[in-house]
């Protein structure tokens, strides 16, 4: 047996927070082989690659970022894993053209965690029902950009996807502040009680080993688009 890494990476938006830690621990996983680590002043130098040469791209960088990640997984035909938030309906539509010829993952969050909070959180609404109110309350640091957090659309979508339950806009509550992480909760109160199901980040490495386990999972893949809960086994992956 070989200790030889079998997954050749490439990381996009090498030197923002998370492209940070993502090369950092990569650098350590016996799974990886690190081609290239860019960002956005580096694309140049990403586009010297090879088709053939890259198993799987990781991306955590900005809207433009992640479209010049899917046009590059595209051209060097291997996996993507997007895990920027906030992206605009011209990226999701390029994220639909880019499905169709290699493998690809939107993740607003690589945490194992959020993914089985996303699965309880649907698990409960079906069994408490329409008689509980929902709120989704996410708490994150002063200067992250978009709100809702791509963390809680995500949980909106999964309540509306499990059980059909509509959270309006107005109980979805933001808070930007200091340097918190990334908290995410889900109350439901209904008659006499609450329930709540939450998620606290306490290290980014928590999504930067999620969007490795992620792009472990998805090189190799056929052409498609996949979740993250498919690939912790959460939901079955469709054959293709």
């Amino acid at each position: 047996m070989t200790d030889t890494p079998s997954i050749r990476l490439l990381i996009h938006g090498a030197r923002g927070r998370m492209g940070a830690r993502i090369s950092a621990l990569a650098a350590t996983d016996r799974r990886f082989s690190v081609v290239g680590a860019y960002d956005i002043d580096d694309r140049s130098r990403a586009e010297s690659h090879q088709r053939g040469s890259v198993d799987a791209i990781i991306d955590f960088s900005s809207d433009s970022g992640a479209q010049h990640a899917l046009a590059l997984a595209q051209r060097l035909q291997c996996a993507v894993v997007i895990g920027t938030t906030g992206l605009s309906p011209a990226t999701m539509a390029a994220v639909h053209a880019a499905s169709r010829t290699v493998a690809v993952m939107v993740a607003a969050n690589t945490s194992r965690g959020v993914a089985v909070a996303n699965h309880l959180i649907a698990q409960a609404a079906r069994l408490l029902g329409p008689a509980y109110h929902i709120d989704v309350v996410e708490s994150h640091h002063a200067a992250k950009k978009d709100a809702p957090s791509g963390t809680a659309l995500r949980m909106v979508k999964a309540l509306k996807d499990g059980a059909g339950a509509d959270v309006p806009p107005d109980r979805i509550h933001c808070i930007r502040a200091g340097d918190i992480i990334g908290e995410h909760m889900v109350q439901f109160a209904g008659p006499g009680e609450r329930v709540q199901i939450a998620h606290i980040a306490t290290s980014r490495d928590v999504f930067a080993i999620g969007a490795l386990d992620a792009a472990a999972w998805l090189a190799g893949k056929p052409a498609g688009r996949y979740t993250i809960e498919q690939s912790l086994g959460l939901v079955e992956t469709p054959k293709r």
